[in-house]
């Protein structure tokens, strides 16, 4: 194996592994979230926002990281964003209360971003033949980091107290920097420019109306006067910012490149694609820790339940080799349109199997496969589509489309479960009509990106290695693989 090509094997490992890293710091929290409440001594409401906290920092930071990305060095980025993944986790790891732990828990937020930041070095830094791999792997981080985190986090919960979970993130949060420190080179592409302080500023305000409303709404109430100014505001400054963003020199989003054919609907596909991704996410395991008592639960504890999902996450690791092939051959494009297809091919059969534990397994299998195959078709679109300055800029608002894909599942499947329910001696739970509409409606959402997917122009990919900063986008022909 030659030099360069071990380089990058160590590069794609470290990056890969950076990805699962911050996908756990995401996911740890889940097993002992019911006792929040007791554990913080606070209200189940007020410990919900150790949750919450964590997905609004997180879609604010990603953005913002990508341009400074673009503008100061990938690498760096990553390397700031795991410091504070770092300190984050300590800070959790030290309290008992809860504001030092929405502190630190909007700190770990900050992390978000390493994904989509490390699809970008993949660009500048992995030879051709290996890069639709290699962002398939990092695309399927994300997955893979749930899949295993859950389980493990479970496991440490139920035999030690409860911030041994944040030290945990904290000592692989120190991992993954070392190994970046030690593996991965900065990017020589710069954007330049200045950095668009009242762009983020108004990106912040919007996405923090909007994403409030979705997560809460639930809560509040979807009529509130809270719920619908937030999302009046949101409307109102999300308009006035772009608005701003067409008109300064250095915008923090190049909303031009965004409102090209491929990059826009790639983006709207993301949003469907990570709601149809978590609604599985959402009702399978609340489905396998039902008790037997209600005549479908199936009555297994956190640890055992994040076993039985741990296989959909695997496969998104195992199909990415396939997800490279694919796209090799026929184009990213492909590969998304197929993805996107399998994922109601799971939630159809979950609409009428869901009385055994390896139904459900299955579900999480097939819908894991095809966000396998569209999770990592995304960037490959979205690089092919803008010039290599502005990769990390372009990655971090797709991957903010996908986030907000996913807090929408979260509010719609939330009410559907909340509002279908049947009595279990003194408490209501999720009816199993509850749980098959929720499947019906991710077997919908998917339905609905394929569609989408099926306008996406089949253009000449970008030599993704070698485009120069502004330089125009090809005419449109034939697509050849995004990764040539």
């Amino acid at each position: 194996m030659s030099q360069r090509r071990r380089g990058s094997a160590a590069l794609i490992t470290a990056l890969a592994a950076t990805g699962i890293v911050v996908s756990v710091m995401q996911t740890v929290i889940i097993p002992i979230n019911p006792e929040l409440p007791h554990l913080l001594g606070t209200t189940p409401g007020a410990a919900a926002w150790a949750i919450t906290v964590t997905l609004l920092v997180g879609a604010v930071s990603t953005p913002v990281a990508g341009r400074l990305g673009d503008m100061f060095g990938k690498r760096r980025m990553v390397v700031v964003s795991l410091l504070l993944l770092i300190a984050g986790s300590v800070v959790v790891a030290l309290s008992s209360t809860l504001p030092p732990v929405l502190v630190g828990r909007a700190l770990q937020g900050c992390a978000v971003g390493v994904i989509p930041l490390g699809i970008s070095i993949m660009r500048d830094e992995v030879p051709a033949g290996r890069l639709a791999s290699a962002m398939g792997l990092m695309s399927s981080s994300l997955g893979v980091g749930g899949a295993l985190g859950i389980p493990v986090a479970a496991l440490i919960a139920e035999h030690l107290d409860w911030h041994a979970l944040f030290w945990l993130s904290a000592a692989l949060g120190a991992a993954a920097l070392l190994a970046v420190l030690a593996l991965v080179p900065e990017s020589p592409q710069r954007s330049g420019g200045r950095f668009d302080v009242p762009g983020a500023i108004g990106l912040t305000t919007g996405l923090v109306c909007l994403l409030l409303a979705v997560s809460q709404g639930g809560v509040w109430g979807w009529g509130s006067p809270v719920t619908l100014g937030l999302f009046g505001a949101a409307a109102a400054v999300l308009l006035v910012w772009g608005w701003f963003e067409l008109r300064t020199r250095d915008p923090l989003v190049d909303l031009r490149s965004t409102a090209r054919r491929p990059v826009l609907l790639t983006n709207l596909v993301s949003i469907v694609a990570g709601f149809a991704m978590y609604a599985q996410v959402l009702a399978l395991p609340q489905l396998l820790q039902l008790p037997e008592a209600t005549g479908y639960g199936l009555g297994l504890g956190m640890l055992a339940a994040g076993l039985c999902t741990m296989p959909g996450g695997l496969m998104m690791l195992l199909v990415s080799p396939v997800t490279a092939r694919i796209t090799d051959r026929w184009g990213p494009k492909v590969s998304l349109l197929l993805g996107i297809a399998v994922m109601p091919v799971g939630y159809l059969f979950g609409v009428f199997f869901l009385t055994e534990v390896w139904h459900l397994v299955l579900i999480s299998v097939v819908v894991g496969i095809g966000t396998a195959l569209a999770y990592s078709a995304l960037p490959a679109i979205i690089m092919s589509a803008v010039p290599s300055a502005e990769t990390a800029a372009a990655n971090g608002l797709n991957a903010l489309m996908r986030s907000i894909g996913t807090s929408s599942a979260a509010a719609v499947i939330g009410v559907v479960l909340a509002g279908m329910t049947v009595p279990l001696g003194e408490r209501l739970v999720p009816a199993l009509e509850g749980f098959r509409l929720t499947f019906g409606i991710g077997a919908a959402a998917a339905v609905a990106g394929a569609l989408v997917t099926l306008f996406i122009p089949r253009r000449a990919a970008l030599d993704l290695h070698h485009t120069p900063p502004g330089e125009p986008l090809p005419a449109a022909e034939p697509v050849v693989a995004a990764a040539r």
